[in-house]
C-alpha cells in the first residue's frame, strides 16, 4: 500500500492508489488523477489519504505539490492528507 483511501470513524478502505510506488511526486500525481475523477463524487464525510512514502536518496529540492485545486476538493468531500514515511532499503 503506498496510498490508503479510508473511512476515518471506521478505518473502511475506499481505495488503494500507486501500489509499490514510494515516490511522492508520483503518488501527488496520482492522488490529483483520483480525486478529480473518482474522490470528488463521495459523499461528504471524513476521510483519509494515507500516503506512505519513502526518501528519495537522490534528492536535491523539489518534490511534491499539494496544489489549491486538490485542496478545495479534499475540503469539499471532507479529506485529511496523512504523510507517512518509511525507510527506503533499495
Amino acid at each position: 500500500m503506498s496510498i490508503n483511501i479510508y473511512k476515518e470513524e471506521n478505518l473502511e478502505t475506499i481505495k488503494y492508489l500507486s501500489e509499490n510506488d514510494w515516490d511522492l511526486p508520483t503518488q501527488m500525481e496520482k492522488l490529483e488523477k483520483w480525486l478529480e475523477k473518482e474522490g470528488k463524487n463521495l459523499p461528504k464525510g471524513k476521510y483519509v489519504a494515507d500516503i506512505g512514502f519513502g526518501i528519495r536518496k537522490d534528492a536535491s529540492g523539489g518534490g511534491a505539490v499539494l496544489n489549491s485545486k486538490m485542496i478545495e476538493l479534499l475540503s469539499e468531500i471532507g479529506m485529511e492528507i496523512y504523510f507517512s514515511e518509511y525507510r527506503n532499503e533499495k
